[in-house]
């Protein structure tokens, strides 16, 4: 039965046409249950009832024809429960609906299942038989696991007007809305141009060759074509993008010098295998190993080394690439977006990014936040070869892209994108003011940051200082763990930068979600295994030489070193960690360097640190919460994972319960809190901090404008206001509502986006 069950699905993707697709379903299906009919209903364009689109066994003249009501029949029963219905006689069930010339008053024995995709009914699957008997549990099963499999087609033909196509609808599929994960904050609108490799790897096949020279000149001449390409490239950038952007390309480049892939591939052609196979093989292998990295970060850099691999392929097979027309509004769409795809648009004309696989952290992630472009990434149920040339929604604040959206709704964003325009204008005027509220209450707004085109974002948006600096992202751009100078030269770029404002260095934080490629950590749960401080103190020669490069960074100058340690989950680690900061500063003050002494600070990150903060608070300088880590801890939900994205929340009742639970904490101690977690650079969420007490909140350098006004023209009085009418409040969606409803009632719904009001 599993071997069938694959085999339909194997089919049904790989026909073309959605009535095509239904009809294989009726067919095999019939055919894998012995059953006599098997139907598929699919909800109307408007949502309003049932079209019958595909049978095997009943009259076929009414395919697309007949329609029921949302409770009419059985079928309308199954969408309603949302469940399976299985019965011996459904003549005689009370929601029996005889429907003339269908031809299925012979038919007794009934079941049907739903069609369901992210919640949402799209349709029920039917089978129905003569006698009168009641399908057993293989056969229930059989159906419900094959409709789950098939749930993201009739999605993707919902969203594209397939299901319209059937019954002859004038109604096309309009704002059918895909969820992916935020990459770029922004919104746009613009047409859709589909970019996909032209050369495939999976076609090519493994072949002996007698002439190894001419294959070593083959590849030869493709590399350096491919090397010219990228240096191309990276001149067209280089007036728009930031050196440490930049340096991207130099990697794509470092990756094609003799000893690194085609070095590798040189090997399998001395070997006897031709140019192209052994491009297949040394790229597959590379692109395995990255794949099979817990870092979502060096995961992305296994599509940049396939994007690499194509590249060359295209030469080799001297494949010319079509030309592609980029509108004026255009907006990139593919299975996995390279840097190489972005920098083939010209730079006036990219509107925006919608990516099916990918993060938020990953380099065209960065890329686009540098060149100010929206993008949504894991955008996993976008119908990608479907929406080629049709109008898009991308809104890479809430990571959504909606395809063919309707004149109402394109209005909407076409107002909001105006409107986020002049308020951006207004913002910049807050620029050199200091953020506090209408009624005197002074916060801080600093900066997370990681590379150095961050800095001259963060000023120009009048940062106060940096919140939380990624010391692992200089590490992760090495082949090697950096020396103490080279550690040393970039904390000092960051703190000259920032001087005489407070700069907070993280430790290194990796393990987890990242690992670095030179120190692999293999593991079954890497985030509940060796990551963030509990590999830096069992390898204390890393921890000193990364403490004593940010103390040496700071001296001569005025501003305040702060040194974060993450993943901290008992008070030992901070006691160990303590001690080893101590020495570094020793053995700074030795060498003959007169520098101040850094504040030392523990991030909560986890349940157990969040019950221990007093105790952690008495032993430290400053509390700081990171809320990303904290919310995924709580409830159990990967962020990175767009298939559970609805599930995670900073506006959780139990998160800020937790965060406040912190503050009062740090409170008791008479120790400085901040939080460096998303939920500070939201509106609603620095207003909720902000009455908790936080003293500080760090973000992203684009939300900081927002922020600001929204502070500067709130009281905390009416903040504590709402934060106790929150705190006894149940669910997300009931605090995300009102405080939503509090923001507009004040006067401040324009950071509210009129679509999410």
């Amino acid at each position: 039965m599993l071997t069938r069950l694959h085999n339909i699905v194997q089919d049904v993707v790989a026909s073309g046409k959605f009535a095509e697709q239904l009809q294989i379903i009726v067919v095999e299906v019939n055919k894998a249950l012995g059953t006599e009919v098997c139907s598929v209903y699919l909800m109307n364009p408007m949502r309003s009832g049932y079209i019958m689109a595909a049978n095997q066994g009943l009259n076929q003249d009414v395919v697309g024809q007949i329609s029921l009501g949302l409770d009419e029949g059985l079928v309308g029963l199954v969408g309603r429960r949302a469940e399976p219905i299985n019965l011996e006689d459904a003549t005689k069930h009370p929601r029996y609906y005889y429907m003339p010339g269908l031809g299925e008053e012979a038919f007794n024995a009934f079941l049907g299942v739903p069609i369901i995709h992210h919640r949402e009914v799209l349709g029920v699957l039917v089978v129905q038989q003569r006698a009168k008997r009641r399908f057993d549990e293989s056969e229930e099963a059989f159906l419900v696991t094959l409709s789950v499999q098939l749930a993201s087609v009739v999605s993707h033909a919902q969203a594209t007007g397939g299901i319209s196509a059937l019954s002859g609808s004038d109604y096309p599929a309009q704002d059918v809305m895909f969820k992916g994960v935020p990459g770029s904050p922004g919104i746009s609108q613009g047409v859709a141009v589909v970019i996909q490799p032209v050369a495939s790897l999976d076609g090519v096949v493994d072949r002996e060759v007698d002439d190894v020279t001419a294959e070593l000149q083959i590849l030869d001449k493709a590399v350096e074509s491919v090397r010219a390409d990228i240096s191309r490239i990276s001149e067209q950038f280089s007036g728009s993008l930031p050196r440490e952007e930049l340096a991207l390309f130099d990697a794509y480049l470092h990756m094609l010098d003799d000893e690194a892939i085609p070095g590798d591939i040189r090997d399998r052609i001395r070997r006897g295998q031709w140019a192209q196979g052994a491009l297949k093989q040394v790229i597959r292998e590379h692109v395995r190993r990255f794949e099979q990295m817990e870092d979502s970060y060096l995961r992305e850099r296994g599509a940049d080394v396939k994007d690499l691999g194509l590249r060359v392929l295209s030469y080799l097979q001297d494949i010319r690439t079509k030309k592609i027309h980029f509108p004026e509004n255009t907006i990139l769409v593919a299975e996995d977006v390279t840097p190489g795809m972005l920098a083939s648009i010209p730079a006036e004309r990219l509107k925006g990014v919608v990516s099916i696989k990918g993060s938020g952290n990953s380099h065209v992630a960065i890329l686009a936040q540098a060149l100010g472009v929206p993008a949504v990434m894991g955008a996993l149920d976008v119908p990608i070869f479907e929406i080629e040339n049709q109008s898009l929604i991308i809104d890479g604040y809430y990571g959504e892209v909606f395809v063919n959206p309707s004149p109402g709704l394109s209005n909407q964003y076409n107002d909001l994108i105006d409107e986020e325009k002049e308020f951006t204008q207004e913002l910049d005027l807050l620029k050199n003011l200091r953020c506090v509220t209408r009624d005197g209450w002074r916060v801080r707004l600093w900066v997370n940051i990681g590379l150095s085109g961050d800095i001259s974002r963060s000023l120009d948006r009048g940062a106060e200082g940096i919140g939380l600096f990624r010391t692992e992202i200089p590490f992760m751009s090495k082949d090697r763990f950096p020396t103490e100078e080279e550690q040393r030269v970039i904390y000092r770029h960051h703190m000259e930068a920032f001087e005489p404002r407070t700069v907070t260095m993280r430790t290194l934080d990796v393990g987890g979600d990242k690992p670095l490629a030179y120190f692999p950590i293999t593991e079954e749960n890497p985030f509940l295994g060796w990551r963030g401080i509990r590999v830096t103190l069992d390898h204390p020669e890393i921890f000193l030489v990364q403490v004593r490069a940010m103390i040496k960074a700071n001296v001569g100058l005025e501003c305040l070193l702060r040194i974060m340690l993450p993943m901290i989950s008992s008070v030992t680690e901070v006691d160990e960690a303590q001690r080893l900061i101590d020495q570094a500063y020793d053995e700074v003050l030795e060498e003959g360097l007169q520098v101040k002494r850094p504040s030392v600070g523990v991030m909560i990150e986890v349940p157990s640190a969040v019950y221990q903060s007093r105790l952690l608070a008495r032993k430290v300088d400053f509390l700081a919460v990171g809320s990303n880590d904290l919310t995924q801890y709580m409830l159990a939900v990967d962020r990175n994972n767009p298939r559970v994205a609805e599930l995670y929340s900073e506006s959780h009742p139990a998160v800020l319960k937790a965060m406040r639970e912190v503050a009062r904490s740090a409170h008791a101690e008479g120790k400085f809190i901040g939080c460096c977690g998303e939920v500070a650079g939201t509106p609603a969420g620095a207003i909720l901090l902000m009455a908790m007490g936080y003293q500080v909140l760090s973000m992203n350098a684009t939300n900081l404008p927002r922020v600001k006004w929204v502070l500067r023209n709130v009281k905390r009085r009416d903040a504590r206001r709402m934060l106790a009418r929150v705190l006894k409040m149940e669910t997300t969606a009931e605090i995300k509502a009102y405080m939503q409803g509090e923001l507009i009632a004040a006067g401040l719904g324009r950071v509210v986006p009129s679509h999410h009001k």
